[in-house]
């Protein structure tokens, strides 16, 4: 087939809605290479570039000229509705087989069997399902014209943003015939990515690379320890910044306090996480329409996202490597003469890094407990019941065993709803990978610390030397530096907002899986006798009242008067309904003074009796060594009991310092409310702040 240059442009200059528009420089060479069917390509070009734009005309040309769908294998499936929106006014037909819109799989099905699809987005996720791979892609296997693999840096173990799924490809790469028009299309990818990616996708895969300066970003960074510091910066430049912007955080708990803090202060922002469900849509409209200020936003906010117009991307913490932060700060100033990309960094930061480098892999002890598990069930175990074979959190059995099932030959399979153990065995060579990547991960901390550390002007530079691009074409930024310095009252006004928080305490509703035998409670029926909703104070050793919490419990041997009066303010401001008429605590034998001394204290600060009424029966390992629900219940089944005193009728607030799985405060409230208690308030100093 041959490439048609009139067609093409008059495709680009209907799907951008610009009469005018012209192809970038590689764009027309990228598409043309395709439609000719000149082998495979790696287009590798920065965020904004538009590379959408070369594998939807790409699509609807081969279409026009009698060739097959083509098959978009893309992680970005929630994040592409511009995209798509400009493939349609071309007239390419786009259809999408996601998690996210199961009872429209049918009728694509259909459709696509009908030859009326030109291009299938799909998430890598859905090559691993069998039913997808046999009856959806099995039919179409023979006419595809074009496999097009977007974010391709997502199969390179050595990239920032590795996905275990994308691993299939390789497979599937392999069995395709050599002459299928393949396109991978990536913003990231350094050398040793491109080497990988050469490897999987090869043998002759062709790369067409652009330039990764930005001349219109200002980059800068600032260091300010305290978050109360990094919030009333924020305060003070977002007032003086013109235009709208993303804040990036590191975790979802930041994202919220970072945006509840600023709309505090009078600006109209919001956050977006994982967690944001079905709003993410209507926030991204809002910030693309300029509605926000700003999206106060994880990397859920992340690649795929495309307003030219951002005038800036400011980040809270700073990011574990340099092709991450690239790929994030990248978005500001496309289509803008300049724009800040401003880094602050903080002391927490290194924490969150460590962990998400440490949880990366399972550990040779999690996937020992998994495979023993699953080898003493020759019919196989599902992920519950696995919960309760294994003491492991939801979230390190999930990641073991999708690690696990992407192997060739993969230790582990799918029957139904169980998972069971296969003949192959797991290699030496997944644990050297876990190995050289979290040693690969370290150094791009360490790097990304270098970073922080550059004086203003020097920072481009680096990020193009440190993604193997040409540094000597680096400008210098085009905007000021933003001040450094922070407002004193503005940093009391934080500290005062962080110390503010409460959290909720949601009461369980049901018993685990299993039950509490000692307590003669059968598996997972209701629980009775329940707590009321609850509050703690802060998250455990977090920037408000966390730290204080930790001092007291470890170095100090009791909690500070200043926790009481905080706990007076939260319980007034909650003002629970019915009221509490007495105070009771949850004993411990490890610190037997420690709650009780606060809890009276407490109760006398309301003005309310104390009365010890509840017992430790023996002695067992903190909750905190147990890493999953269910472990956690069965830690507590019998080891609590009432004392004999007699039980006060009225309302009770239940007390302890920490809460995490909810299984103690449940107890002890059954137990209370069982004995002729009214009802139960809990009331923890912290949240543990684990994610399950």
């Amino acid at each position: 087939m041959t490439y048609n240059p009139q067609r093409a442009l008059e495709l680009l200059r209907i799907g951008s809605g610009r009469a005018d528009a012209t192809f970038r420089e590689g764009q027309e060479d990228a598409i043309r290479h395709i439609v000719d069917g000149r082998g495979r390509l790696l287009v590798v070009q920065k965020t904004g570039w538009g590379k959408s734009f070369v594998y939807f005309i790409a699509t609807k040309l081969l279409r026009d000229g009698g060739n097959g769908p083509a098959l978009l294998i893309s992680p970005l499936l929630a994040l592409m509705r511009n995209q798509i929106a400009a493939a349609e006014r071309m007239g390419v037909r786009a259809a999408t087989i996601n998690s996210d819109n199961v009872d429209d799989w049918t009728q694509v099905e259909a459709t696509l069997a009908r030859g009326e699809v030109d291009i299938l987005l799909i998430s890598p996720e859905r090559l691993a399902n069998e039913r997808f791979r046999t009856q959806v892609l099995a039919g179409i296997a023979a006419q595809i014209s074009m496999l097009v693999i977007d974010e391709a840096h997502c199969i390179s173990d050595w990239g920032h943003d590795f996905r275990p799924h994308y691993r299939l490809l390789e497979r599937i790469v392999k069995t395709l015939p050599p002459n299928l028009r393949l396109l991978a299309t990536t913003a990231t990818a350094n050398n040793r990515v491109m080497e990988d990616l050469a490897a999987v996708l090869g043998p002759k895969l062709e790369v067409s690379r652009g330039d990764l300066n930005r001349t219109s970003l200002s980059l800068q960074t600032i260091r300010l320890p305290s978050q109360a510091e990094r919030l009333a910066w924020l305060a003070q430049q977002l007032a003086a910044l013109q235009g709208h912007g993303i804040i990036y955080t590191l975790t979802v708990r930041d994202a919220n306090q970072v945006a509840d803090w600023l709309k505090t202060r009078g600006f109209n922002v919001e956050a977006y996480t994982g967690e944001t469900g079905d709003r993410r849509e209507a926030l991204e409209q809002a910030l693309l329409n300029n509605k926000v200020k700003a999206l106060v936003a994880t990397t859920a906010l992340g690649m795929g996202y495309d307003k030219p117009d951002l005038a800036f991307v400011i980040h809270y913490q700073m990011p574990g490597s340099v092709v991450a932060y690239y790929q994030q700060v990248g978005r500001a100033g496309r289509a803008l003469d300049s724009a800040y990309g401003v880094l602050l960094s903080g002391q927490e930061e290194s924490d969150i890094t460590d962990w998400f480098i440490r949880s990366a892999f399972p550990t040779r002890q999690e996937v020992a407990a998994v495979l023993g598990a699953l080898e003493e069930e020759e019919n196989g175990l599902s992920v519950p019941e696995l919960l309760s074979r294994v003491n492991l959190s939801k979230g390190r059995v999930d990641k073991t065993i999708a690690l696990l099932s992407l192997e060739a030959p993969a230790p582990i399979a799918k029957q139904g709803t169980k998972w069971q153990l296969t003949a192959a065995t797991l290699s030496e060579g997944f644990w050297a990978r876990a190995e050289r990547l979290t040693a690969l991960r370290r150094v791009e901390h360490q790097q990304m610390q270098d970073y922080v550390e550059l004086p203003f002007g020097d920072h481009m530079g680096f990020l193009i030397s440190a993604l193997d691009g040409d540094p000597s074409v680096v400008t210098q930024p085009a905007l000021p530096p933003l001040p450094t310095g922070v407002n004193e009252a503005l940093v009391r006004d934080a500290i005062a907002f962080l110390r503010r928080t409460s959290l909720p305490i949601e009461p369980r509703k049901k018993w685990p899986i299993g039950g509490m035998p000692q307590y003669g409670i059968a598996s997972n029926t209701t629980i009775n006798f329940q707590a009321q909703p609850g509050k703690a104070l802060c998250v455990w050793g977090d920037a408000g009242w966390g730290g204080l919490v930790r001092q007291g419990k470890y170095h100090d041997g009791k909690f500070a008067d200043d926790l009481v009066g905080a706990c007076v303010k939260m319980v007034r401001e909650w003002n629970p309904q019915p009221k509490p008429t007495w105070v009771t605590c949850v004993p411990s034998l490890r610190h037997p003074d420690l709650v009780p001394n606060f809890a009276k204290r407490l109760a006398a600060a309301l003005g309310l009796p104390f009365h010890m009424v509840i017992a430790k029966t023996d002695e067992r390992p903190e909750q905190k060594t147990m890493a999953n629900s269910t472990q956690q219940a069965r830690n507590i089944d019998g080891s609590l009991a009432l004392n004999g005193q007699p039980i006060p009728q009225g309302p009770v607030m239940l007390v302890d310092d920490m809460v995490d799985s909810r299984w103690t405060l449940t107890v002890a409230a059954w137990l209370l409310r069982q004995s002729g208690s009214g009802e139960v308030l809990p009331m923890a100093l912290s949240q543990t702040g684990h994610d399950e």
